[in-house]
């Protein structure tokens, strides 16, 4: 009896690091690239073609010109193996497009269950620290900006300069969003800014 005892503990034990191992098998590997330089035609061909050729994918991605540079950061997934062959081949890439590449590995993101997605848009006349009073008032109420991005412009008619800001942020399921948008809406009419809160349609 006492030996069929131990023969089921063995048992249990075994499948139990079974579980554990699938686990770490079936679960994403990424890597992280950013890539900066001078702009010109090609560069995202090169880009991709070379995640392609060692067997990885692009899985996001977000990719501008900037004055007189291209930037792109890319979320590539792949398995271990091909992950490491781009990891291999990013030094020679970087010296034959003249461009500063670098990489880091990661994880799937976590599921934030307790957060919900809000859209931010603000239009103002173009004027130095948007930027910063937005992520202020977000970074002061524990809220993540989890996406941004800006653009300026001339209005029409006027041309006046004028700055466009979008933004992606999670709230706490437990905050008070009637309340939370009344302290926005104020603070951003103080300094004249024109502002939108919804949630993101999923």
């Amino acid at each position: 009896m006492a030996a069929r005892m131990s023969c089921y503990t063995l048992t249990k034990i075994d499948r139990s690091e079974l579980g554990k191992y699938r686990t770490m098998t079936t679960q994403k590997t990424y890597l992280v690239i950013s890539a900066l330089g001078e702009d010109h035609p090609g560069l995202v061909n090169s880009l991709s073609r070379t995640i392609l050729e060692q067997g990885c994918n692009i899985e996001d991605s977000r990719m501008t010109v900037l004055g007189g540079e291209f930037a792109a950061i890319l979320l590539v997934e792949g398995k271990w193996n091909t992950l490491a062959k781009v990891e291999n081949v990013l030094p020679e890439l970087e010296r034959s497009l003249g461009m500063t590449i670098t990489s880091k590995r990661t994880g799937e993101r976590p599921r934030n269950t307790d957060k919900v997605p809000y859209g931010v848009d603000v239009v103002a006349m173009d004027h130095p620290g948007i930027v910063n009073t937005l992520a202020g008032f977000f970074a002061d109420r524990k809220i993540n900006i989890e996406d941004m991005s800006t653009s300026t412009y001339a209005a029409a008619h006027t041309g006046t300069p004028m700055f466009a800001v979008h933004m992606t942020v999670g709230i706490p399921a437990s905050t008070h969003i009637a309340t939370l948008r009344e302290e926005f809406m104020d603070h951003c009419d103080g300094l004249n800014l024109d502002a939108v809160l919804e949630p993101l349609k999923i």
